[in-house]
């Protein structure tokens, strides 16, 4: 009998359902089993294609979104790309306010998937007018029509990965999972999929990372916002300068913050250990796990799933660029260069 040929409708059927993936060399000193939830296997490459779809789509049902409306958003990138995707499918015009701190392959890869991007000074304060999230907000204001995804301030963000992340994570764990580590942006994939598992079991641990620069991990213990801990930095879709309402900071068991440097190279580390190409925000998910391990975190009997949140392809220009690397001074005696790897023929 003929094998029956599977065709999905098209790419959005494919979102969701990605695969847990042990790390095995570069966890090889650790105690405990190590695995990582590999969301670049999404369509869109990354985590927010889960947020967009449900976000979208719940918009209809209640009658939010009409045919031939519009939807804005304010992104480090990966939720605009996931945006300008389902916004393709559906036929939706896609508007999106961008940080300047967003790589270059990012904002190139949104302009090729239809949007319009207005790129927003990174350094500036959550309230002012040219900030991303002020720009956004004028633009729906202004525009006829339009939807504000707002996924700093959507529940329905926490809600995505409460009913396919967290379950997903379970069942491919099969119930043994004891700690739960992931970055902190928005909040919306560390939130949901902490509240479903720990539904499951309250004794799992959850660990967010943050960045130093960033108000997170000092809100978390305080309950302060602090503007003094705010301060420029390089990594992409983690941390914030604002608190977010899609972040349910009593899930979370406890933050560790991770620098700019140490981040990049872990990335690149995570290529060359474990054959992952994998973005910034994925070493940096990983290089809070190092740190884990080396406070003595975990024991023989953990295991430990960390989520890495996008794909290496959006980070060219940036981690896996030698020249941007350079220029940051991420280059010393212990971490070099790769351009000894390339010999040119003449």
């Amino acid at each position: 009998m003929k094998e029956e040929i599977q065709v999905y409708d098209n790419v959005l059927q494919l979102i969701g359902k990605t695969p847990l993936i042990h790390l095995n060399s570069i966890t090889k000193d650790f105690k405990g089993s190590f695995a990582a939830k590999v969301e670049a296997f999404n369509p869109g490459h990354s985590t927010k294609d889960r947020i967009a779809l449900y976000i979208i789509e719940e918009a209809e049902k209640k009658g939010i979104l009409k045919p031939g409306d519009t939807i804005i958003e304010t992104t480090s990138g990966n939720t605009g790309f996931s945006i300008a995707m389902v916004s393709i499918i559906k036929g939706y015009e896609c508007i999106l306010a961008v940080s300047s701190k967003s790589s270059k392959d990012k904002i190139d890869m949104l302009k090729t998937m239809g949007a319009k991007v207005y790129v927003c000074p990174a350094n500036v304060s959550a309230d002012d007018p040219r900030s991303y999230y002020q720009v956004a907000r004028r633009l729906h204001e202004e525009r006829k029509g339009s939807v504000y995804i707002n996924q700093y301030f959507n529940e329905l963000n926490m809600d995505a990965h409460y009913n396919s992340t967290g379950p997903e994570i379970w069942k491919q764990s099969e119930g043994k999972i004891t700690h739960l580590v992931a970055c902190s942006g928005t909040g919306g994939t560390i939130s949901g999929t902490a509240r479903f598992l720990k539904e499951q079991n309250p004794n799992i641990k959850v660990i967010g990372i943050d960045a130093f620069g960033s108000v997170l991990k000092k809100y978390h213990e305080t309950k302060e916002f602090d503007s003094n801990e705010i301060y420029p930095y390089r990594i992409e879709g983690l941390g914030k300068n604002l608190i977010p309402s899609a972040t349910d900071f009593d899930i979370i068991d406890k933050f560790v913050k991770v620098t700019d440097e140490e981040s990049a190279h872990t990335a690149r580390e995570l290529a060359k250990t474990e054959g992952l190409f994998v973005g910034y925000t994925s070493g940096a998910a990983m290089q809070g796990l190092k740190q884990l391990n080396a406070e003595g975190e975990f024991d023989e009997n953990s295991n430990v799933v960390v989520i890495f949140p996008d794909h290496g392809s959006r980070y060219m220009s940036k981690v896996f660029s030698d020249d941007w690397m350079t220029e940051q001074g991420f280059f010393d005696t212990k971490n070099s260069a790769e351009t000894e790897r390339i010999e040119f023929i003449k």
